[in-house]
């Protein structure tokens, strides 16, 4: 064969026409220029033959130690891609990592999912593996491939291996959240919490707790936008490997069945996952992320949905921060899909809910066994019997609020009390410590100024630290109302998301301390025991105290942010705008 023999475009066809053929797909000057630059990489001229071309998506970065390992998945997704006949190229995006990004990395969902849209749009891309891993870049990369809406379809870091420490579990961010308690009760010593520091995080991976970063794997799961299994395989074992090379080989027949994000998110398949989330105690995170995810798509998903379809769902996976294992052994029982099947033979799922695979997803799950009951657990042994996330609304809450069932305390589901306030986070932190602080086990503490705009961000300080003289006394848990997330690591009777948020004016702008207020889990109410005039009448004396951010990504999110009742997204990124072809400039 003869060198220009070998470098010959020679085009195959294929069951209908690709994108990426407008980009390699001639012999024109503008695509002979496309495909040149391309083989400065040293690909070969039939990688360029109408082949599928295959984004991965990589949210890798060493500042995300969550995804700190998604460059070795990267090649095993490639092997996976080449062997099914596509081209796989990958990419990086913004990744967003909880644990180091300020003021948060909700701030930065939005910027992420903006980046892997217009990624997707602009490139030759047929399809997309979307490698995620912290809490943000799951939902960031789903929003942003439901914008473009091209086949798609998601891989997961994995979650880290257990920790432990002087013989018992430690689970990431609720080990932290117990222990910085006990130290200020006077429980634990800083040496002490010094050395346990050492087995919180020892290998790659997400959070080892149904966090919020499982939690969002196991909506991916859920919703059908990953293949059976994803969820749980912990970061560094063999089979996360596989995984990756399987869903390579996948996404090549998605593209050639042009099976999109569009026909897998409907209306049954957010329901599914509500439920599921019910089913395994996960985040209140999850809520926004799936309004935000929904809204992208067009189905018309709102806060009630959650209480409507969650309510009646018992938490069966014994987990923390609501039971007491972690995801490894969630693994070795089975994983999320025995939870899947359990809700399907209750007749709690849409059965025939499609999903990448290009089965139903019970067809996924029929087949799968429970491997250890004492870690997925039979519904009369169940951590709660009501274990989807309740949404609370009153005149403290009109657009909702919401809270954790599973991780709160029965007796706290019912109270009533004096209302103390912490103006914003600054405030809660100069008062908390202080033994002069008028605060009692009975008392109920609100947060203000933490909500989307107010933070800004929505940063995740809802579960607020109890006062150290209470905690002197043995308590453990007190009411807590803000318009701040929650880590999905952390416990307590904490109400979260209220909205509309403080910082746009919403009643919790105007709580102040010595206000009755009742939470009634049973009954979804929040309120606030002053009468209408009086709220009105505070209402319209407030104003807002917040800065108008000067410019930069902060003043678009400031001006753009929606509340956290629809996901918090930006107002212009709503629905689809396709995968079009952007005109060749050259």
């Amino acid at each position: 064969m003869t060198d220009s023999e070998k470098n010959k475009f020679v085009p195959k066809e294929w069951p209908r026409k690709l994108r990426s053929t407008e980009w390699f797909g001639g012999t024109s000057r503008d695509h002979i220029y496309h495909r040149s630059w391309m083989k400065n990489q040293g690909l070969p001229a039939d990688l360029f033959d109408g082949r599928p071309v295959i984004g991965i998506c990589n949210t890798w970065s060493q500042l995300t130690p969550c995804n700190s390992h998604l460059r070795d998945l990267a090649e095993r997704v490639k092997h996976g891609i080449y062997e099914a006949g596509g081209l796989p190229l990958e990419f990086p995006v913004f990744s967003v990592g909880e644990s180091s990004l300020r003021p948060t990395a909700m701030m930065y969902r939005n910027m992420a999912a903006m980046d892997v849209e217009e990624a997707l749009r602009a490139n030759p891309l047929d399809g997309v593996v979307l490698l995620a891993g912290c809490d943000k870049t799951t939902p960031a990369l789903i929003m942003g491939a439901c914008s473009v809406d091209i086949p798609a379809i998601v891989v997961s870091g994995g979650p880290m291996l257990n920790g432990y420490f002087r013989g018992e579990r430690v689970g990431s961010g609720t080990a932290l959240w117990q222990m910085s308690e006990d130290i200020k009760a006077g429980k634990m010593t800083q040496e002490d919490f010094l050395e346990a520091e050492q087995s919180m995080s020892r290998s790659v991976g997400s959070c080892n707790t149904m966090g919020t970063a499982s939690t969002m794997a196991s909506m991916a799961e859920a919703l059908g936008l990953a293949l059976s299994g994803n969820a749980a395989i912990p970061a560094v074992d063999s089979r996360r490997r596989v995984m990756a090379h399987l869903t390579g080989r996948r996404i090549v027949d998605m593209v050639k069945d042009d099976l999109k994000p569009s026909d897998i998110l409907t209306r049954q398949a957010f329901e599914n996952a509500i439920r599921v989330n019910g089913a395994i105690g996960g985040s209140t995170n999850a809520v926004i992320h799936l309004l935000a995810i929904a809204g992208r798509v067009g189905v018309d998903l709102t806060l009630d949905d959650w209480d409507k379809f969650g309510q009646d769902i018992a938490t069966i996976v014994n987990l923390m921060p609501s039971g007491k294992y972690l995801m490894e052994e969630f693994f070795y029982a089975g994983g999320l899909p025995v939870v899947i099947k359990h809700l399907a033979e209750a007749g709690k799922l849409h059965n025939n809910a499609l999903t990448v695979s290009g089965s139903s997803i019970w067809e996924e799950v029929q087949n799968v066994k429970n491997w250890n009951p004492d870690v997925i657990l039979p519904v009369d042994k169940a951590l709660t019997q009501k274990g989807g996330i309740v949404v609370l609304k009153g005149n403290l809450a009109p657009k909702g609020a919401v809270l954790k069932p599973s991780a709160a305390s029965e007796h706290l589901l019912q109270h009533r009390g004096r209302a103390v306030v912490f103006e914003d986070i600054d405030d809660y932190k100069a008062k908390i410590n202080d033994e002069n602080l008028d605060i009692d086990e009975n008392c109920v503490m609100v947060l203000k100024n933490c909500g989307p705009k107010g933070y800004p961000g929505m940063a995740e300080v809802g579960n607020m630290g109890l006062p150290p003289k209470v905690l002197r006394k043995g308590i453990k848990d007190m009411v807590r109302i803000s318009d701040a997330r929650m880590s999905g690591t952390a416990y307590g009777t904490v109400v979260l998301h209220t909205t509309p948020e403080a910082a746009a004016g919403g009643p919790l702008a105007v709580i102040q301390n010595g206000d009755m207020i009742e939470l009634d889990v049973k009954n979804r109410r929040l309120h606030v025991d002053i009468s209408d005039e009086e709220m009105a009448q505070r209402l319209a004396n407030w104003k807002s105290h917040l800065e108008n951010p000067k410019g930069g990504y902060i003043k678009l999110f400031h001006d753009h942010v929606q509340g956290a009742d629809t996901g918090a997204d930006f107002d212009f990124l709503k629905g689809c705008r396709g995968a079009a072809v952007p005109k060749d400039s050259h």
